[in-house]
């Protein structure tokens, strides 16, 4: 299968999808969704056992490319709420994803880059990187992302970063648990194989049947939260605060909120 946005390789029943726009600081683009959502599919099909989930360049995942930001503010309804959906499937797709999945955040991770870090079984950072759901300075709500990192860190870690916006250190998102453990930037992934290695001892049925279980666990709860949460992500972008939002951050100036 063809990438354009991303890298996949397997070694010893390994794979290894790097997100591979380094120029764009691996940003998320439709093209890039799209691409994970076929990588991941053609992954939980393969003989892997376990998937490693990393960046090229100094950056994991800087958030939303700006391009795509742009042509927002003109997408009609009926197109928010499937770009709502499509989020979904893919933070589902890795929340829920057969394989024992570990990311290896090698710099900063920021809005939905935080969520593709954080929605892995673990989550290695190096002691550079950054987290922090930034979506309320810009305008949007951080609607999907929410479901999950409620159930991660518990109410008043989440309140703090999904209210504030503001970006953490890992150390602060290692207290949090939004990481298992912080690991030197030249010895990142030789740790993530090294886990991976460790948990490949364990009998593959059972992994398996662990991860379905753990979803399983989650299932009832998540569909219920993410149906209100894809409504309220395509409504935000209706409202003049959204636009303001997403144009100020655009021309590099403080947003001029109204009170709507």
């Amino acid at each position: 299968m063809n990438f354009t946005t991303l890298q996949l390789t397997y070694d010893d029943r390994v794979a290894t999808l790097t997100l591979n726009r380094p120029e764009k600081r691996n940003a998320i683009s439709f093209e890039l969704i799209d691409d994970l959502l076929r990588a991941l599919d053609e992954v939980a099909k393969s003989s892997a056992l376990v998937l490693i989930l990393t960046g090229a360049g100094k950056a994991f995942c800087s958030g939303m490319d700006l391009e795509n930001l742009k042509s927002l503010i003109e997408r009609t309804p009926e197109q928010n709420l499937k770009d709502s959906e499509t989020m979904v499937r893919l933070f589902r797709a890795l929340y829920e994803f057969p394989k024992v999945t570990i990311a290896a955040v090698n710099g900063a991770a920021i809005a939905g880059g935080t969520g593709l870090a954080v929605l892995c079984d673990f989550t290695l950072a190096v002691p550079e990187a950054k987290f922090g759901y930034t979506e309320v300075k810009i305008g949007f709500v951080p609607a999907i992302v929410s479901t999950f990192l409620l159930r991660q860190v518990g109410e008043k870690h989440a309140r703090d970063l999904l209210l504030t916006g503001r970006i953490i250190g890992v150390e602060e998102a290692h207290r949090m648990g939004l990481i298992n453990e912080a690991v030197p930037a030249d010895r990142l992934m030789t740790r993530a194989r090294e886990l991976a290695a460790q948990i490949m001892e364990n009998s593959p049925t059972s992994l398996a049947m662990t991860k379905r279980l753990l979803s399983d666990h989650a299932r009832t709860e998540l569909d219920k939260q993410i149906e209100a949460a894809v409504q309220e992500n395509a409504a935000i972008r209706a409202t003049k605060n959204f636009r303001e939002g997403i144009t100020s951050f655009l021309e590099k100036r403080k947003p001029r909120w109204s009170s709507e």
